[in-house]
C-alpha cells in the first residue's frame, strides 16, 4: 500500500510539472504563435513544417527584428499586418470591424436556422388549425339544386 502511494504522489508531481509543458514562455513563442505563415501551408508561423517555405525564416528573423525594438505587442502584429494583410493574423485583433467580421457569418448562419424553424412550426399550426375546422353542412335546398343539375339520384 505505501509503495502505490508513493506511485500516485510521483505521478501527480510529474502531472503538474508537465502542465505548463507545450504553453509558449516568451514573447517570441507567444507572437509566433498569433500569426499565420503567408506561403499558403494554413500553419501557424513558428510551426510551419513546409519544407523549403519560402516565407517562414524571413517572417522569423522580421519578427526577432520587431521584438527587439521594444514595441508592444499590438504594434508588432499592426505592423505585419500592414505588411501581409489581415490574413497573417490567426486571430482577429479585438476591436472594430475584425469582430465583426468574424462573428456575422455565424449570426447569418444562426438566425437562417432559426427562420426555417420558425416558418416550420407556422406551416405546421396552421395545417393543424386547418385539420381541427369541420366542413359547414350543406344547406338542403342548395343540396337539391346540385342533385337536380348533375343529374344525380343517389336514392
Amino acid at each position: 500500500m505505501p509503495k502505490r502511494l508513493l506511485h500516485i504522489a510521483l505521478l501527480s508531481i510529474v502531472c503538474f510539472a508537465m502542465l505548463g509543458a507545450g504553453a509558449p514562455s516568451t514573447r517570441f513563442d507567444a507572437l509566433g504563435h498569433k500569426l499565420v505563415c503567408p506561403c499558403g501551408c494554413g500553419e501557424i508561423l513558428l510551426e510551419c513544417n513546409h519544407v523549403g517555405c519560402p516565407d517562414s525564416d524571413q517572417m522569423i528573423s522580421e519578427l526577432r527584428t520587431e521584438l527587439s525594438t521594444g514595441v508592444p505587442d499590438s504594434a508588432v502584429l499592426n505592423w505585419f499586418v500592414v505588411k501581409y494583410g489581415p490574413t497573417v493574423l490567426a486571430a482577429p485583433l479585438r476591436g472594430g470591424f475584425d469582430i465583426v467580421a468574424w462573428i456575422v457569418p455565424f449570426a447569418v448562419l444562426f438566425l437562417g436556422i432559426a427562420g426555417v424553424v420558425l416558418v416550420l412550426r407556422l406551416w405546421r399550426t396552421r395545417q393543424s388549425r386547418n385539420a381541427l375546422i369541420a366542413p359547414a353542412p350543406l344547406d338542403p335546398a342548395l343540396r337539391e339544386r346540385i342533385r337536380r343539375e348533375t343529374g344525380y339520384d343517389s336514392q
